[in-house]
């Protein structure tokens, strides 16, 4: 068993995966600055370091005391959406604090560096589904900062030997997501919104597509990546295969949370309206799965909502640029 820093461990996907990991055995570390994360959220066994990713001492004092293994990358501020306004933000964070990860990474022998990307790197394509092999064409500052560490890690298997798996996932909802988060996780926003007896808001005429991919089928994958030879220096969609519109997921999640569909439609936002990838790479490499269905995820993610309650949607308080803000962020 190895010891292995999850970043963003105390968050939504992060804290799934240090689950996983710990049940398998590994010691594990969570470096965590709880912007979006819970401390509730960190599994028993593992252990919490509160800080960021772009305080550089800090993680190399990490690194140099731990002695990891791997790394699994999750921290973020995974809102594409309010990426446009927030770009100094989202590349400090998302970028540069990546980098800081990368760097000590190299300099104290990781094994293998896992890096949760999106399919945000895809933007707009007119190829659908979109596969490993879809030239990416990001549309917002979010999927540019991912790609630019897609292809960061590339360079460092050429210059340093430093071994990564990159994970593309798209959609994720299900228990622990922060559905007081306002800017990103449609489900949560949804699921929060009706808790307080309010209508679900959809950006435009609802008919985008997206395949909304439940936290249970992607976390087992993730897992074994580190084990798995095949997986080394590879890049993989993972998620759902269904594609959806966001009326037809708002009707959903009405369903699983037992009321009656309430949606209001808000002036469409700069957004990608299909999106939804191939995995038949994930598959050759990790073998069949059985994939849960939306109907199923929602009840399980919906029981859990209704058991903690609603969360208080927080403003962003640092945004950069006003000219074209989404009027429905700036009255809720």
């Amino acid at each position: 068993m190895s010891k292995i820093l999850v970043t963003g461990g105390a968050g939504f996907i992060g804290s799934h995966l240090t689950e996983g990991l710990v049940n398998q055995g590994h010691e594990v570390v969570v470096l965590d600055d709880l912007s979006g994360g819970f401390v509730d959220n960190v599994v028993s066994g593992a252990h919490l370091v509160q800080g960021s990713i772009i305080d550089v001492e800090l993680i190399n004092n990490l690194f140099a005391k731990e002695r990891f293994g791997y790394v699994y990358h999750l921290a973020a501020y995974a809102a594409e959406g309010l990426s446009h306004f927030i770009k100094r933000f989202n590349y400090t964070n998302n970028l540069i604090g990546s980098v800081n990860l990368i760097n000590a990474a190299v300099n104290f022998g990781i094994k293998c560096f896992v890096f949760t990307s999106s399919i945000a790197v895809y933007g707009a394509s007119p190829e659908l589904p979109m596969t490993e092999k879809t030239v990416p064409h990001p549309e917002d500052p979010y999927g540019i900062a991912k790609l630019a560490v897609e292809q960061e890690l590339g360079v460092c298997k050429q210059m340093f030997g430093l071994d990564h798996v990159i994970f593309r996932p798209h959609n994720v909802y299900g228990e622990r997501q922060n559905i007081g988060d306002k800017y990103r996780n449609v489900v949560g926003i949804f699921m929060n919104q009706l808790l307080q007896g309010k209508p679900m808001t959809v950006f435009g005429d609802g008919t985008q597509t997206r395949a909304f991919s439940y936290i249970g089928d992607l976390v087992p994958i993730m897992v074994r990546s580190i084990s798995e030879p095949g997986a080394y220096n590879q890049i993989f969609n993972i998620g759902a295969d269904q594609p959806y519109s966001v009326n037809e997921l708002a009707i959903e999640v009405a369903r699983a949370m037992e009321v009656e569909p309430d949606i209001a439609h808000m002036p469409p936002r700069n957004e990608v309206l299909n999106a939804y990838s191939s995995h038949e790479k994930v598959l050759r490499v990790f073998g069949e799965q059985k994939l849960t269905s939306l109907e199923e995820g929602l009840g399980r993610m919906a029981a859990w909502v209704k058991q903690h309650g609603a969360r208080q949607s927080k403003k962003f308080d640092d945004v950069e640029v006003m000219k074209n803000f989404p009027v429905a962020w700036l009255s809720s």
